[in-house]
C-alpha cells in the first residue's frame, strides 16, 4: 500500500511502500483461487520432495546459509577428439580464434612427450585439460607436470559408467600421487536420470571417495550435464559449491572448486532438431547464472550427425551470444538476492547432504555401487520419467507434442542416436544411459520405413 509517495532528486523513496507479509499474499492467492486447494492448485510438487510456491519474498530467505562463492567469468570451452595431433592443433587454433577460450582434449592413446608435441597449442596461454580415455600412471604424471594443464582422469566414473575399471592398473587410486587435481564427472548421473539433489549428493559422495584416498589436498574440477529446469539447474549448481566447502573443509581442502557445465543429452531429441538449440540455450543460461567456471555447449545435430563445422558454429555462437551481447558474464553471482533461488539453493543443499549422509553412513559411494543401491535409486527416477514422457504428460516439443508428421529422419543418420546394449562381463551393473525420447522416435523410424 502506498503512503504519500516522496520524490526526493527524482528518486523513489521505497520506504513509502508498506511491506506485505507472506500470510497477506497466501491470503489474497486464496481468495482469487475462489476456493480451489492452494496447495493442489498453485503449488509445484517436483522431485524429491521440493515444493515450490507461486510467490517468494524475503521471509523465505535461508538466512542459516553462508554466501555462494563468487566466481570469475566464465570460458567458453570446447572439447577437441585427439586424432591427428597436428589437425587438432590447427583446429584449437582456429577455435581460439573465434572465441574459444578453454579446450578439453580428448585422448584415445598415449602420446609421447605431450609438451613437445603440443608445444603450439600450449602457447595459446588458454586453459588446456588433458581427459585420458586410459590409465598410465607415468603419463598421467608428466602431463601434471605441464603449466598450464589440467588432468581430468576419473576411475570412478569409468566404473560407474562402464562397470568395469580402467585395465592397466590394479590400484585405480594411484594416480591421486601424480596429480594435484581430482576430477569429478558427475554427467553420468543426470544422462541416466538422477535428480538435480540426486546428482549433487552422488557428486560429493564420489568425491569424497577421492579424498579418503589422496595424501595432500588437491584442487577439485566437477563435470555436470545439465536438463531444462531452468531455475532447478541454476539453483543446483550454487547448491553443489555451497556442500563442496562443507564438505572440503573438513578434509582440510581450501581451495574453490571448478566447475564444468555442459547440456546434458537427456532431453536431446532428433526428431524437430533445432528445439535442441532452444534447450541448449536455456541450459548455457543455467550454467552461467549458477556460476560454472567452463562452459561447453552440445551442437543442435550431435545425436545423429558427424561431428561438422555448422553445428559447432551454432553451438559456439549460442556461447558468444549470451556472453558478449547479452552480457550474461558481468555481474558475479546475479542470483544473489533472488528469494527463489535461494530458497530452491537451500532446500536442495539440505536435501543432497541429507542424502549424503546416508550414503556415507551405508559405506560411502562405492560400496552402494557395488551394492546397485545407487543405480536403483536413479532407476526409480528414469522410469518415472520415462512413463510422463511416453504418456506426454511430460512434454518435449517436436517428439511428443506438436509433432511435425512430415519430420523424416532416416536418411539424416550418420551416427546411431540410441542406447547401445553390449554383451560383456562387468564388476558392477553400469548405469543406463538413455535419452527421454528413444522410445518414441524408434517407434517413429520404423513407421517412416513402413510408408517408403
Amino acid at each position: 500500500m502506498l503512503n504519500h509517495v516522496k520524490l526526493s532528486d527524482n528518486k523513489l523513496q521505497f520506504s513509502a511502500f508498506e511491506s506485505v507479509s507472506a500470510a497477506k499474499w497466501k491470503q489474497q492467492i486464496q481468495f482469487e483461487l475462489k476456493g480451489a486447494d492452494y496447495n493442489e492448485t498453485v503449488v509445484r510438487h517436483a522431485s524429491d520432495g521440493i515444493k515450490v510456491k507461486p510467490f517468494y519474498n524475503a521471509e523465505d530467505r535461508a538466512t542459516h546459509l553462508p554466501a555462494v562463492p563468487k566466481t570469475a567469468a566464465f570460458k567458453i570451452t570446447e572439447t577437441l577428439y585427439v586424432k591427428n595431433v597436428d589437425k587438432t592443433i590447427q583446429r584449437a587454433t582456429k577455435l581460439v580464434a573465434k572465441g574459444c577460450e578453454a579446450i578439453i582434449l580428448d585422448l584415445p592413446e598415449h602420446i609421447n612427450d605431450f609438451q613437445t608435441t603440443f608445444s603450439a597449442l600450449l602457447a595459446l596461454q588458454i586453459p588446456i585439460f588433458v581427459r585420458p580415455q586410459f590409465y598410465d600412471e607415468i603419463f598421467f604424471a608428466a602431463v601434471s607436470k605441464i603449466e598450464g594443464v589440467t588432468l581430468l582422469i576419473d576411475p570412478i566414473h569409468e566404473l560407474a559408467a562402464t562397470g568395469n575399471w580402467f585395465s592397466g592398473s590394479d590400484n585405480q587410486f594411484g594416480f591421486l600421487n601424480q596429480t594435484p587435481t581430482i576430477y569429478i564427472n558427475a554427467g553420468v548421473y543426470h544422462n541416466a536420470g538422477a535428480t538435480p539433489v540426486q546428482t549433487i549428493a552422488f557428486a560429493l559422495a564420489h568425491a569424497v571417495e577421492y579424498f579418503n584416498q589422496q595424501s595432500k589436498p588437491k584442487d577439485v574440477v566437477f563435470q555436470l550435464e545439465l536438463g531444462s529446469d531452468y531455475f532447478f539447474e541454476i539453483a543446483a549448481i550454487r547448491a553443489l559449491r555451497l556442500l563442496y566447502q562443507t564438505v572440503a573443509n573438513s578434509f582440510g581442502i581450501t581451495a574453490k572448486c571448478s566447475i564444468i557445465a555442459i547440456p546434458g543429452k537427456r532431453n536431446k531429441t532428433i526428431y524437430d532438431y533445432n528445439v535442441n538449440m532452444l534447450r541448449t540455450t536455456t541450459e548455457c543460461m543455467s550454467a552461467i547464472l549458477g556460476g560454472a567456471d567452463f562452459i561447453q555447449n552440445r551442437p543442435y545435430d550431435a545425436l545423429y550427425h558427424k561431428e561438422n563445422e555448422f553445428g559447432n558454429r551454432i553451438a559456439r555462437n549460442q556461447l558468444l551470444i549470451l556472453k558478449h551481447e547479452a552480457h550474461l558474464d558481468k555481474v558475479q553471482n546475479p542470483c544473489d538476492g533472488s528469494y527463489f533461488i535461494e530458497s530452491l539453493t537451500a532446500q536442495m543443499a539440505r536435501l543432497a547432504l541429507e542424502k549424503l549422509k546416508q550414503i556415507e553412513a551405508d559405506g560411502g559411494f562405492l560400496a552402494s555401487l557395488k551394492k546397485e543401491r545407487i543405480q536403483a535409486q536413479i532407476k526409480l527416477q528414469a522410469d518415472a520419467e520415462q512413463q510422463a514422457v511416453d504418456a506426454g504428460k511430460h512434454v518435449l516439443i517436436g517428439t511428443n507434442k506438436f509433432k511435425n508428421s512430415a519430420d523424416a529422419m532416416n536418411d539424416q543418420l550418420e551416427l546411431y542416436p540410441f542406447l547401445k546394449v553390449q554383451a560383456r562381463k562387468t564388476i558392477i551393473a553400469p548405469l543406463i544411459q538413455k535419452r527421454l525420447a528413444e522410445n518414441i522416435e524408434q517407434e517413429r523410424l520404423k513407421s517412416e520405413k513402413s510408408t517408403l
